[in-house]
């Protein structure tokens, strides 16, 4: 099972990449887009995580930490993924005035 972990090396690196990017500019509107943009592969690094440490171990203790893990990662991924749609709408909005 090779693409868990190359998922979940994805994720972190598109988490590392949109937190910095949020450190480098000035605009608060940009800040909070990449900001929702990060959260949804932070959500994604959580979410496989927990599919991943359930797959590699298979236990019962893993079972029920990969379980909170993938809710944890699939509420930040789709609270991630709302604040996503608006910003992106008040964005444009902001870049046409």
């Amino acid at each position: 099972m090779i693409l868990f972990p190359i998922l979940i090396l994805l994720c972190l690196v598109l988490y590392i990449y949109y937190k910095v990017m949020v450190t480098r500019t000035k605009e608060s509107l940009t800040q909070v887009y990449l900001n929702s943009k990060s959260k949804i592969f932070l959500g994604g690094f959580i979410f496989f995580w927990g599919i991943n440490q359930y797959l590699f171990y298979e236990t019962k203790l893993s079972l029920l930490i990969g379980i909170v893990f993938v809710l944890l990662g699939a509420f930040q991924a789709r609270t991630g993924w709302k604040a996503t749609k608006h910003y992106r709408n008040e964005f444009q909005k902001h870049q046409t005035t």
